[in-house]
């Protein structure tokens, strides 16, 4: 028994090459102190912490992964693990998806319970940290800050009330005044970042370059108020740009809008100025696919700033549905469109 009161299970142990490590935590916030099994499991209460490693990996800090929806999180847990480093992960509650925390060291936390996340974090010796994946702003009323949070949020000050990259920026600031350091995604899984050029079979013809540079001159003019990081333009027109809703929510309101005649395209690009250590844009098979179902012909994406969440995934929904994907250089674009 752990001094949580739960057993472990699902773990390997009777070997000399395990050793003690700190136990897992438990579902009331407790720290036990039991024997360290890869894969073990409080299972008090199904809380569902998992606990560490091997001696190989528990000498070396963990890295902290503050985890949001969709595959990026475990894949960048992935890929630390294949380097050699130990991982934790904190599962926003609401978010997170379960299957993808579930190989690894993790505990669900609800976003505003900040002190159980820091308590979580220093508990498992994170010192460097990676946010990733997908996460909706919350009210503050849906937030329900604990005092930690409330502090937190005392400190953020008006960033709290500005745009996405605004707010990050001032979190991250904060993260590292707590004695974490945050990392990029990118910097951990640098495979992921989109590369230049045409990915696939399909190549955008003039008019589509032509839509493509309307995009990027709107994106850029939208990322500099932070407000979004896309829009779909079809023959010049402007048919929705990204605000709260996200990229999905916008290419699902594109379908009625779309006009006869040559398809549009989907820009997405880094803001101006943009922390790149958190909200990079991110593409995959669900963005080709919502843009295919909005009657687009292709998506064009900043390289080295966009995230691709399964690169032969997304390039082979993208053939499949006949639509082409660009990375492309914006100040580049811009400026041949000028020199014309």
């Amino acid at each position: 028994m752990d001094d949580c009161g739960g057993r472990r299970v699902g773990g390997v142990g009777g070997s000399s090459a395990w050793r003690a490590v700190q136990g897992p935590w438990c579902k009331a916030g407790w720290y036990g102190a039991g024997w360290g099994v890869e894969g073990s499991v409080c299972a008090r209460d199904s809380c569902g912490a998992v606990t560490v490693t091997d001696p190989v990996q528990a000498d070396r800090p963990s890295l902290g992964i503050l985890a949001g929806g969709g595959a990026l999180p475990g894949r960048v847990a992935a890929a630390a693990t294949a380097a050699g480093r130990p991982v934790f992960l904190v599962g926003l509650e609401g978010f997170a998806d379960p299957a993808v925390l579930a190989p690894w060291p993790h505990r669900v936390i609800r976003m505003g319970a900040v002190g159980s996340i820091f308590n979580a974090l220093r508990g498992q010796g994170c010192q460097d940290l990676v946010l990733i994946g997908t996460v909706r702003r919350p009210s503050l009323l849906d937030l329900r800050p604990d005092a930690e949070g409330s502090r937190m949020f005392l400190r953020i000050g008006r960033a709290a009330f500005a745009g996405d990259d605004g707010l990050l920026a001032a979190v991250i600031k904060v993260l590292g005044e707590e004695g974490f350091r945050v990392l990029g995604a990118h910097e951990i899984l640098r495979e992921a970042l989109a590369p230049s050029g045409v990915l696939g079979r399909i190549t955008p013809d003039a008019l589509a370059m032509s839509d493509i540079a309307r995009g990027v001159a709107v994106v850029r003019a939208l990322g500099g108020v932070d407000v979004g990081q896309g829009c779909v333009v079809q023959q010049g027109l402007v048919l929705a740009v990204e605000a709260v809703e996200g990229t999905d929510a916008m290419l699902a309101r594109c379908a009625d809008l779309v006009r006869p005649g040559p398809a549009g395209v989907l820009v997405k690009l880094v803001k101006p100025g943009q922390e790149r250590r958190a909200d990079l844009p991110t593409l995959g098979v669900r963005t080709v696919r919502g843009a295919a179902a909005a009657g687009l012909q292709g998506i064009a994406f900043e390289a080295g700033g966009t995230l691709l969440a399964d690169r032969d995934a997304a390039i082979a929904a993208a053939d499949a549905a006949g639509i082409f994907l660009l990375g492309l250089d914006p100040d580049s674009l811009l400026e041949g469109r000028d020199s014309e």
